[in-house]
């Protein structure tokens, strides 16, 4: 895939997440109710991340930075595990005030480091997504909360294989397209997730009418 074809599918890609923005307090494949079988849990949690746009710009932008920047693989499965953590850690009730607000700005704050264009240490990618990865989880769990142990189980199964399909998707596109840190498309596409981080965050601060 050349330059051009690429930043003709960031933009194609990032055009639809900003026109999906919406409030993100209620992410769920399955309306609003709890998943009570293995199947229905099984799809909320290859839903949930797909279907709210904060979620899906962080994973996109997670497989950008890693694609671009030649990063280890094992980071977007820390993300993934973290978000694990998180959504056992909200259904044992523990409670992390401004969740949904920490997704939103998670979600700016990775879309500024890829759009500024320059590399960033390890330790710093390392530290952000473990720590969002724990607040998207906590996020998604709400939507299971009180969930018996076997939709529980398939939900998190479900989260796991879709948050992994697409952030290492996204990787190995973007590493393949030979792209730079400092190139202009996935400069582009951070300004985007910025977009949507920002939209995001807007729509839950300021009351809808």
């Amino acid at each position: 895939m050349n330059t051009t074809s690429l930043r003709r599918t960031v933009f194609l890609a990032v055009s639809a997440l900003l026109i999906s923005v919406g409030p993100a307090a209620a992410h769920h494949v399955m309306g609003g109710g709890v998943p009570s079988t293995f199947s229905q849990g099984l799809l909320s949690g290859l839903g949930h991340p797909v279907i709210g746009p904060d979620h899906l710009a962080f994973l996109i932008a997670v497989g950008v930075a890693v694609g671009i920047g030649g990063l280890n693989l094992v980071l977007p499965v820390l993300f993934v595990a973290a978000s694990a953590i998180g959504v056992v850690l909200h259904v044992n009730g523990v409670t992390v005030p401004g969740a949904e607000l920490i997704v939103a700005a998670s979600v700016v704050i990775v879309g500024v480091l890829i759009a500024r264009g320059r590399e960033l240490p390890l330790a710093a990618w390392v530290a952000l997504f473990g720590l969002a990865g724990l607040a998207h989880g906590y996020a998604y769990g709400e939507s299971i909360f009180g969930a018996e142990p076997s939709p529980l189980g398939a939900y998190l199964l479900g989260l796991v294989m879709i948050q992994s399909a697409i952030a290492l998707g996204v990787a190995f596109l973007w590493r393949g397209s030979g792209a730079t840190v400092s190139a202009l498309a996935p400069r582009l596409a951070g300004a985007v997730v910025i977009g949507v981080g920002l939209a995001v965050l807007i729509g839950q601060l300021v009351p809808s009418v």
